[in-house]
């Protein structure tokens, strides 16, 4: 079982290798990030299922036994994450054939995407905190040659502001990190689970949390921190954005998760009345940047500020339902929001602007399109019986469960401004007129349409599947959980014996 728990490492990282070495042969590197990706997801699938029936998966590299070497964990959260990372690569990498270009692909898009995933593998998968910030490196690096991939000026602005911010958080992470060791004399992240619950200096614990709150907090664009978001995610081309969009920012996402279930545990009271400032004050403001905007990539991307903030509210309420309503948003966030980026490049590819303005009848031309933009808009805002319905529903229960109706309130109201951003796209993109200085929708080839939309309805139907069929999804949420809330059998599995 061991290799297992390492294949959604060694897949991508496998074909990007053998990607490099067929440089000139684009057909073939098309081809290995489909087999990548496709590997990468079956997987962590198979993974996914035996941490579901035989419990937590434990790799310790080199047979150097925990807190001493290098360790690879698979526990339901961290297989789950690595399932959606499959599943968005797939989608992603079939979408990229009909819609990047010769240039990209002749500087190495495919072996960079596949190194890509290796990272974000690497970071649901890893045991020590330190190699969590080397994943975190692996993703910088390819996500930031991906982003300025083309040379425009536009690129090279986002891609800047995207490496500066991001270099930050590392300096954050990495000061973090040494402060930790002198205080625990491990990175083990186990073995600091036992280490910080008997530590004798619990305000420089609190400290160390709030340094690791700021790092991640960076990298999941949480307030105030969100700002290099929306000046560097719709520069990109849109595969790219869409995999940033539902992978990158839940990275950030995992790792708080992660750290104050595991970690940060002992101040609580502060710690997580904080997170739950922080989430509201997320929502709100990404939210309304979204109102704001008149073009499509903009608005999404503001969008994902604002739901980044459900997902910490669950983390910071720290109750069983709560933390199962925050995974289910994150299992339902991924798919809706690498999707909705995935249809404005159609829009795009056919009316050649993103601009609201620009755009128009897109409803009476291709109505397929249409309904496929419904689905994960309406899922977006919660309109039930679609997947964002359940987890807010669960995300709100939970909340006035535990006397928070000022938290259910801001997610109510939020949700409402959501389903505003989304028909005011759907109102002027799908319903009115195309303006009269706005050429004829251009033609699809088979191939490319075929490319272009098989992703789209893909994920549409993950949706639908998952808004309908609820409760699995929400019990293997709630399991998850229950895990995270009882790190036991976390670091049981690690260390052995009796934690």
């Amino acid at each position: 079982m061991g290799l297992l728990v390492l294949l959604p490492l060694l897949i991508p990282f496998v074909t990007a290798a053998l990607a490099l070495l067929f440089w000139r042969r684009h057909r073939v590197q098309r081809a290995l990030g489909l087999v990548g990706s496709v590997g990468l997801l079956l997987s962590a699938l198979v993974l996914l299922v035996v941490v579901w029936r035989d419990g937590i998966q434990v790799v310790q590299l080199g047979n150097w036994p925990a807190p001493f070497g290098i360790t690879f964990v698979a526990d339901l959260f961290s297989g789950i994450m690595t399932v959606l990372g499959g599943i968005i690569a797939v989608a992603v990498v079939i979408y990229s054939h009909a819609s990047v270009d010769r240039l990209r692909e002749r500087f190495g898009y495919y072996p960079l995407l596949l190194f890509l995933m290796m990272g974000i593998s690497g970071s649901f998968l890893t045991g020590d905190i330190f190699n969590l910030y080397v994943w975190f490196e692996v993703m910088l690096m390819a996500s930031f040659v991906l982003v300025a991939m083309g040379n425009e000026r536009a690129q090279l602005e986002g891609a800047l502001k995207y490496v500066t911010i991001n270099l930050v958080s590392s300096a954050i992470f990495l000061t973090a990190i040494g402060i930790l060791y002198g205080i625990s004399g491990t990175l083990n992240m186990a073995q600091l689970s036992v280490q910080l619950s008997q530590s004798q200096q619990p305000q420089m614990v609190t400290v160390v949390a709030m340094l690791f709150l700021i790092a991640f907090g960076i990298k999941a664009a949480l307030f105030p921190l969100f700002f290099w978001l929306p000046a560097s995610y719709p520069v990109a081309p849109v595969a790219i954005t869409a995999l940033f969009a539902g992978l990158l920012t839940k990275v950030g996402v995992y790792a708080l998760i992660r750290v104050f279930t595991l970690l940060f545990v002992q101040d609580i009271g502060y710690t997580h009345a904080l997170l739950l400032l922080l989430a509201a004050l997320t929502m709100i403001t990404g939210v309304l940047g979204a109102a704001s905007q008149n073009e499509i990539r903009r608005i999404l991307s503001f969008h994902i500020i604002s739901q980044i903030g459900y997902m910490v509210m669950g983390l910071a309420l720290f109750t069983p339902l709560a933390l199962a309503g925050a995974i289910f948003y994150i299992i339902h966030h991924i798919i809706v929001k690498a999707n909705l980026f995935l249809i404005g490049g159609v829009v795009q590819r056919l009316e050649g602007s993103y601009y609201l303005k620009d755009l128009g009848g897109l409803y009476r031309s291709h109505f397929g399109l249409a309904v496929l933009f419904l689905i994960p808009a309406m899922s977006l805002a919660g309109i039930p019986p679609l997947s964002g319905f359940w987890a807010k529903f669960t995300l709100i229960r939970a909340s006035l469960e535990e006397n928070q109706p000022v938290i259910a309130l801001v997610a109510l109201v939020v949700s409402l401004l959501t389903l505003f951003s989304m028909t005011k796209i759907w109102a002027e993109v799908f319903w009115k007129d195309r303006p009269e200085t706005t050429p004829e929708p251009a033609p699809l080839s088979p191939s490319a349409r075929l490319q272009l939309l098989l992703p789209i309805i893909a994920l549409a139907a993950i949706t639908v599947v998952i808004g309908l069929m609820a409760e699995p999804v929400f019990i293997l949420a709630s399991q998850a959980a229950n895990q995270l809330l009882s790190p036991v059998e976390y670091v049981t599995a690690v260390l052995g014996g009796t934690p």
